[in-house]
């Protein structure tokens, strides 16, 4: 009998782990009947939500958080003041974090503000400082990378939502749900990561 995976793109809200267990209780994605066997590849941190992929195909997780690939990812980042152009520029060329510059990305500011579900703990609000959107791809996956990007140019991110890994979207899901991916979705991911 062949066995068949689970491939699987969940929302995950503000304040839950990327793992099954914690010892000091806290959430995590044990919290949401996810699928048995499957965990996430990549992750967010807990003050970030979004977008996050979890399956039971190892060779899949291993290719899609291989540095190799270089696929892009996603983000909306809501940071404190308005960025001027320059500081866009400097996150689009790369900045050095952690003694080492990240990868060119897309940066994009948003005019409006983007259609997401309220965070449980609102941002911290100070009437006398705008906050602005921005809209970055990457192709790497760094530790807490948008945030220091971010606050390596003077702009520190205040919510962070990530809405795209490779082709995959976040969609209408709303903060907490999951669904398995459709064939095409499957497919695609598959591509980018160079399994057939």
């Amino acid at each position: 009998m062949i066995r068949r995976h689970r491939y699987v793109i969940m929302f995950k809200p503000y304040g839950v782990l990327c793992k099954f267990t914690d010892a000091e209780g806290r959430p995590t994605l044990a919290d949401f009947g996810l699928p048995p066997g499957v965990y996430a590849a990549g992750r967010l941190d807990q003050d970030s939500e979004g977008l996050l992929f979890l399956t039971d195909d190892g060779d899949l997780a291993h290719r899609l958080t291989n540095p190799r690939y270089r696929h892009p990812r996603a983000y909306l980042a809501q940071v404190e003041r308005v960025p001027t152009p320059e500081a866009l520029q400097a996150l689009r060329d790369g900045v050095v974090i952690q003694g080492r510059r990240t990868l060119p990305a897309q940066v994009e500011l948003l005019r409006e503000e983007p259609d997401l579900p309220p965070r449980p703990v609102p941002i911290r609000y100070r009437k006398n400082v705008p906050t602005a959107w921005l809209r970055l791809v990457l192709y790497e996956g760094r530790n807490r990378q948008v945030r220091r990007m971010t606050a390596a140019v003077g702009y520190p991110t205040l919510r962070l939502v990530r809405v795209g890994i490779g082709p995959l979207r976040l969609g209408d899901l709303q903060p907490g749900q999951w669904r398995d991916l459709t064939p095409a979705e499957r497919r695609a991911l598959r591509a980018i990561v160079e399994l057939t």
